[in-house]
């Protein structure tokens, strides 16, 4: 719940200069002044970073070394840590040695292409694929078991889309072959070579793949910023989901990882600790520029502007103050505790000082914070106090006293403080109104 309050000004409008002995003692007037108003909307936020990221082992393997301890301050393209992944490197291997292997030799002849039959491999795919769906259905995190899902069928759809485009090729070279005619070498050579063509591509792409994996097992920071180190699986357990996405076509992509459980679980980072392919390995943190995330009522958010300054209090700092300006504005609301929504205000978090004017410690990401926005602010307003207005439907109502008597004004308001409100029309400055008992007066009442 966002809570406005305002800063009011030592200059004290209930300065009751009007009261007299024969008023009743409920009803008080004042002077209508000029003083400044300030409006303040009040917010609870927290300290954030101005970027984070992850790392995470690319393979099945070991931690062979740690370059960096937790807290460390680290520069971008550091060497973190690196990762012994001896079937990274087997795959490489075997992907190197299948793209130099020679193309065959020219067809010429009589020839005859045996049949290929690939049902016993597509049987065992869709084992894989139905034993992976089902190790995914047992993640409990709602979101993570839809990711893999998804990953999941993104993965059978390519594999069949490639044995639906390999089946292709071999009926076009068996309708090639069972029309042995004149000629009939010069067009099977065409379509065998487009076949090779295909089976280097995939052969160069393999390579690459495989190139790129074992350079992941070299761990550097993406910017310059502070180390944490995660924690890992202990090398995951044989047929869960990681293994079985990790054998499926396609496994070798990007997948949505599985949520660790917290850092309580698995084991810490450390030399010789096995690791799966996704485990947190570094988080690198930087904190070059704190940034504040604001949850502003629904209420209020339409006063908040880019540029708005703030004053910024922690939980974690009493008695230093921050300073913080806004820098964008969410629009897609979030609900809040008591049942209304409340909008996400992104600000830029500057220096802090005490009130003896010491320089107040940097905050860590994370930190919980009140901020305290100033929407909207008059130096010289024409000013009531705030007890001086009586809501009445949407309208704002002063009680004037003209002649003696009370009469009922629409008044339209500018800043609202706690103290004093600034009246954009409807009385001018000299003029007396209620100020205290205003919801007891009614038009015509005889006031000094």
């Amino acid at each position: 719940m966002t809570v406005r309050r305002g800063v009011a000004p030592l200059l004290v409008l209930l300065a009751l200069t009007g009261c007299t002995a024969e008023e009743p003692a409920t009803v008080q007037v004042a002077e209508v002044r000029r003083a400044p108003v300030t409006e303040v909307v009040e917010a609870p936020a927290t300290i954030g970073a101005r970027a984070s990221a992850t790392l995470r082992s690319p393979a099945q393997g070991t931690i062979a070394k740690l370059h960096v301890s937790e807290g460390d301050r680290v520069r971008k393209g550091q060497i973190l840590a690196r990762i012994r992944s001896p079937q990274a490197q087997d795959q490489l291997s075997q992907a190197r040695r299948a793209s130099r292997m020679p193309a065959p030799a020219s067809f010429g002849g009589d020839v005859r292409l045996p049949s290929l039959d690939t049902g016993a491999f597509d049987r065992k795919v869709a084992a894989h694929f139905a034993k992976a769906r089902q190790e995914a259905r047992k993640v409990k995190d709602r979101q993570a078991r839809r990711q893999l899902l998804t990953a999941i069928g993104l993965a059978q759809t390519q594999h069949r889309a490639q044995t639906k485009a390999l089946a292709s090729i071999t009926a076009q070279l068996n309708r090639s072959i069972s029309g042995v005619l004149t000629g009939v070498t010069s067009g099977l050579s065409s379509s065998m070579a487009s076949l090779q063509a295909a089976s280097r591509t995939q052969a160069k792409a393999a390579v690459k793949a495989a190139e790129s994996t074992v350079k992941s097992l070299t761990i550097k920071a993406p910017f310059s910023g502070v180390v944490s180190l995660g924690r890992v699986s202990g090398g995951g357990a044989p047929g869960g989901v990681e293994s079985l996405l990790g054998r499926l076509p396609g496994g070798g992509q990007q997948l949505p990882s599985v949520p660790s459980g917290g850092s309580g679980s698995g084991a810490p980072v450390a030399i010789g600790v096995p690791v799966s392919p996704g485990d947190s390995i570094v988080t690198v943190t930087d904190v070059s520029r704190l940034t504040l995330d604001a949850d502003v009522d629904e209420t209020d958010v339409l006063l908040v502007r880019e540029g708005v300054e703030a004053a910024v209090e922690l939980d974690a700092v009493p008695g230093a103050t921050y300073t913080a300006v806004v820098t964008g504005i969410g629009v897609n609301p979030m609900e809040g505790t008591t049942g209304g929504v409340s909008y996400p205000v992104r600000l830029k978090l500057g220096p802090g000082a005490f009130d003896d004017g010491a320089k107040a410690p940097a905050p860590k990401p994370g930190m919980s914070a009140v901020t305290r926005l100033t929407v909207r602010e008059s130096p010289s307003a024409v000013s009531v106090p705030a007890s001086a207005i009586v809501s009445s439907g949407r309208e704002s109502v002063v009680w004037a006293v003209a002649d003696g008597v009370a009469r009922r004004r629409v008044v339209k308001l500018g800043a609202q403080g706690d103290a004093v409100v600034e009246v954009l029309n409807g009385v001018s400055v000299g003029e007396r109104v209620v100020v205290k008992g205003a919801d007891s007066v009614r038009e015509g009442q005889r006031l000094p």
